[in-house]
């Protein structure tokens, strides 16, 4: 019995991998950049629509290759314009990406695994366990999925003006296939975006910091948290292993080498956790004149079974003043998206988990629910 052939998805190609896919299929290298034109910019997915390619060439791709977004299982707007999308991984795996539309700009949160193998406590999808990498097409699949919805035309119709790798799952550890669908964002052939226009966000691993200096300048967001190692060591344990010296060092070695102008600090603002002005003051004096950085503070979104809750706006706004009088910037960001559970740190899509996380959640929910019952 033959073996079916396995097609390449395109979406998973570079413009230098998909040239030289093309070269070993024994075509001109140029075909690639024609038919990321055709993808990208006209979100065309069928060879035979890409009129300019010929009917040779159609019927090789037909048999070679093919062009396949993520499946949109759901979709739902916020009252705020939001756009959230549940887009189907394979059989039994489901991720959420989400649009922020705002009079400047359009903002995607892109996500890149299924669940997250790290156990940062203020997240909704640390609770869902880990899975796996997602590939570089089904990334770059999530920023196709939302500018074919918005009619998004690079260079010409622009609605996608950033992307943000801040969605399911930690970034660094899924390096190759991030790089690379970022790789895909910043292109002209691509999406087209600025470098400073594709943000990556990560819990802060001090190794992959340095690596991905090497690799790309996209802007560099970092959740800090706290301003000391035993809060931080609590928040998020990925902490234990390097400790915050080692992490704003990292920032400044990737600002060195970039080069960007900033790192953006992210603070989830937790009620009597991490919201004091004792810790504001002490956040000042840890990356004031170490690190050239802004502070986004963000209003913490809760979820079912958490033990935390949102810092009250008056608290929220005497911790930025706090740092704003310090000659800092800190901008306080404005939740979006939460009457559909699309709000920062509320993705949890739907992960077949391979560790014991989501069982051990979903227990502290029923043990809850007896107490309260």
């Amino acid at each position: 019995m033959d073996t079916p052939l396995t097609r390449t998805n395109l979406f998973g190609l570079d413009r230098q991998a998909l040239r030289e896919w093309f070269a070993q299929a024994g075509e001109k290298p140029y075909r690639a950049d024609q038919v990321m034109k055709w993808m990208y910019h006209r979100h065309v997915t069928e060879f035979t629509q890409m009129t300019d390619i010929g009917k040779t060439l159609c019927a090789k791709l037909q048999g070679l290759a093919e062009v396949v977004p993520p499946n949109v299982l759901f979709e739902k707007q916020s009252t705020d314009g939001t756009h959230k999308w549940l887009l189907g991984m394979d059989a039994g795996n489901a991720i959420e990406a989400v649009f922020i539309p705002e009079s400047s700009r359009g903002t995607l949160c892109v996500s890149s695994q299924v669940g997250c193998g790290l156990n940062c406590q203020f997240c909704s999808t640390a609770t869902q366990g880990f899975n796996r990498n997602l590939s570089t097409a089904e990334i770059i699949g999530q920023v196709w999925v939302a500018a074919k919805h918005l009619g998004n035309v690079p260079h010409h119709q622009r609605k996608l003006t950033n992307v943000v790798m801040m969605g399911m799952g930690e970034p660094l550890l899924n390096f190759d296939n991030v790089v690379r669908a970022m790789s895909i964002m910043r292109d002209d052939l691509g999406f087209g975006l600025a470098n400073k226009r594709v943000t990556l966000s990560t819990a802060g691993l001090v190794p992959m910091i340095d690596k991905l200096a090497e690799a790309s300048d996209v802007s560099l967001a970092v959740s800090l948290h706290a301003p000391n190692d035993e809060l931080r060591n609590e928040l998020v344990p990925l902490n234990r292993k390097d400790g915050i010296a080692a992490l704003l060092a990292a920032c400044v070695r990737y600002l060195d080498k970039a080069p960007r102008d900033f790192v953006t600090f992210e603070y989830c603002m937790l009620e009597g956790v991490n919201d004091t002005p004792e810790l504001a003051r002490e956040l000042v004096k840890l990356v004031k004149g170490r690190v050239p950085c802004k502070l986004n503070l963000i209003p913490f979104n809760p979820f079912p079974g958490t033990k935390y809750e949102r810092s009250e706006p008056e608290t929220i706004r005497a911790f930025q003043e706090i740092v704003l009088n310090s000659g800092l910037l800190a901008t306080v960001r404005r939740t979006r998206g939460d009457d559909i559970d699309a709000a920062c740190g509320q993705l949890v899509g739907k992960v077949m988990d391979r560790t014991r996380r989501s069982r051990e959640h979903r227990a502290r929910l029923e043990e809850g629910n007896s107490h309260a019952a």
